[in-house]
């Protein structure tokens, strides 16, 4: 959400943050409505003032014995000036509400130009890419070749972009997700894991910034409720409507959930395979801070999710998105790209996000500073929240199949994660299966 009070303030620098968006210039627009709403505020409040001092004045003339019929005509005047003086600024204000909140996020001035995802900036390549003695297969070439990966039995029961994972390769995405989380909740990682709800009302959906933009990407329950689209959702708005010490920021918060998108406009993309799928498992990063620390929150977070594939020894590269490619809330995002071979290309699997006091808005989520060197307050601010995928566990497995494949199908399994799967090194191809 935006405030009309920096669009008022700087509405130059406004209309430059929505160009980077590639979106045309508003502030003229907003600051007209805003301007016809704090006038029918000014003359509500002006009528409410007169009718005030005419009460008085007939409680004086009553006193007196005096006729105060004309002064009753008036205030009956002013009740009916003032009841539609509140409906006209309620619905300006309501009207500017709407257009407010639907405006994405203006990005940082370092954020690149861009219409889309061919303008993004790669910032590091992390790992070698493996040179194979053989053409490598897909993920879906190799899990459904043993059977552990079943496309065709999901479609039966849920239809197109589901998938049942069975046996070790069931275990496998299971050992993926606790390594993310034993590494996330570390002292090296600092995040604190938290199992929220996966069924959210109206107001923490419009909080992060889904509602209502996002509406048609989510899946609704017939009695009120939103499937999360990511753990970000309830992990942000366990600040919601809270004032926070400054000394105890930053939270830090993680979690490992499964996540639901409807994936409405997806048609036709990533059709095969569990790239693209209607529910999906994630671990999720979240920070809430302060608008000082929030730069340097944003490159721990990005550095936290990479050290995942690092652990896990698997190439990837990152990526500063431009203007047009980054999502409504963000001020700045880093994607975290993993390199697929059975694709042949890098394949987004974390997005970090900085969204400054957008989401913090609409959540009405403060701080209350330290105290200056005087002892005084300076009253209370809004925190800045950010959110990462550390990672997307599905992709994850994705990556580990194509990049640890072996000529004969079998998969060695990375040694990070030989301890969640008590020792075992190589996944066995199809030949040798039961």
């Amino acid at each position: 959400m935006h405030d009309i009070r920096f669009i008022r303030e700087h509405p130059a620098q406004f209309d430059a943050g929505l160009k980077k968006r590639n979106l045309p210039p508003m502030a003229e627009e907003l600051l007209a409505i805003d301007k016809k709403r704090r006038a029918a505020i000014s003359a509500s409040e002006a009528a409410q003032a007169r009718r005030k001092a005419l009460s008085r004045q007939i409680g004086v003339a009553k006193a007196k014995g005096e006729a105060a019929d004309n002064l009753m005509a008036e205030v009956a005047a002013l009740e009916e000036e003032l009841r539609k003086g509140e409906a006209e600024a309620q619905h300006l204000d309501e009207q500017l509400t709407h257009r407010l909140e639907v405006l994405p996020n203006l990005p940082f001035d370092d954020v690149p130009d861009g219409v889309d995802e061919t303008a993004n900036v790669e910032i590091r390549r992390i790992g070698s890419q493996r040179n194979f003695g053989f053409s490598p297969k897909d993920h879906v070439a190799l899990g459904e070749a043993t059977g552990e990966m079943d496309f065709a039995a999901a479609a039966k029961i849920s239809g197109a972009r589901f998938v049942y994972l069975k046996g070790r390769l069931a275990r496998l995405e299971r050992a993926v997700a606790q390594f993310m989380l034993d590494l996330h909740t570390s002292p090296e990682g600092g995040y604190t894991e938290v199992n929220p709800p996966l069924l959210v009302r109206d107001n923490a959906a419009y909080g992060v910034g889904q509602l209502p933009r996002f509406a048609e990407d989510m899946f609704h329950t017939d009695n009120g409720f939103w499937l999360i689209p990511t753990a970000e959702v309830p992990l942000t708005n366990l600040v919601n409507d809270t004032v926070l010490d400054e000394k105890d920021l930053p939270l830090r918060f993680t979690a490992f959930t499964p996540c639901f998108r409807s994936e409405a406009g997806a048609a036709g993309k990533d059709t095969r395979g569990m790239i693209r799928q209607h529910q999906f498992p994630k671990v999720e990063l979240v920070s809430i801070t302060t608008p000082e620390q929030s730069d340097a929150e944003h490159e721990r977070m990005t550095g936290r999710a990479e050290e995942v594939l690092k652990r896990l020894e698997i190439p990837f590269r990152t990526v500063v998105l431009c203007g047009g490619d980054m999502g409504p809330a963000s001020r700045k995002t880093f994607d975290i790209e993993v390199w697929l071979p059975g694709q042949g290309k890098y394949r987004e699997i974390s997005s970090c996000s900085n969204c400054g006091d957008y989401q913090a808005r609409r959540m009405g989520a403060r701080y209350r500073p330290k105290e200056g060197p005087k002892g005084k307050g300076g009253g209370t601010r809004f925190v800045h929240t950010l959110n990462g995928s550390g990672l997307a566990v599905g992709r994850t497995l994705i990556a580990i199949l194509e990049n640890y494949q072996n000529e004969d199908g079998s998969v060695t399994i990375p040694e990070a994660l030989r301890p969640y799967m008590n020792g075992l090194v190589t996944l066995p191809g199809p030949a040798v299966r039961p």
